[in-house]
């Protein structure tokens, strides 16, 4: 029997994918440095925004993913390295944003206590 040119034609495509297989295999991501920096500013910015006391919680759990990715990273693990990196952000983010909303409720609260002490001494009630 007599080989077709579809034959040849589907083991031209087979032997030209190895090749693409074999370098696809060999391409990797670059180290997750920037996913490092990123989750270490996440958490800087958490800090200053007073997370400690506001988002507890969220701040730790930031602190130990960057810590993990840190050392993931250390051994060579980058693809750990860049998952915990991006946790540690989130995390970090997180705190920030919980720790605004406590302060600005804070806020809000001490500015309504204020109101109603102006208005008891204007002898206004009600409320907007």
């Amino acid at each position: 029997m007599r080989t077709s040119f579809a034959q040849i034609q589907t083991a031209l495509h087979g032997l030209c994918l190895v090749p693409v297989l074999v370098l696809g295999a060999c391409a990797s991501l670059p180290p997750p440095t920037a996913e490092l920096s990123a989750a270490q500013q996440a958490v800087s910015r958490a800090d200053a925004a007073d997370a400690q006391q506001y988002a507890p919680e969220e701040l730790e759990r930031a602190r130990t993913a960057l810590s993990r990715a840190q050392s993931a990273m250390a051994i060579g693990k980058e693809r750990d390295a860049r998952v915990l990196a991006q946790l540690a952000a989130a995390s970090a983010d997180l705190a920030n944003a919980r720790s605004q909303q406590a302060q600005t409720a804070s806020a809000l609260a001490q500015r309504r206590s204020e109101v109603a002490g102006l208005r008891q001494r204007l002898g206004v009630e009600g409320t907007p």
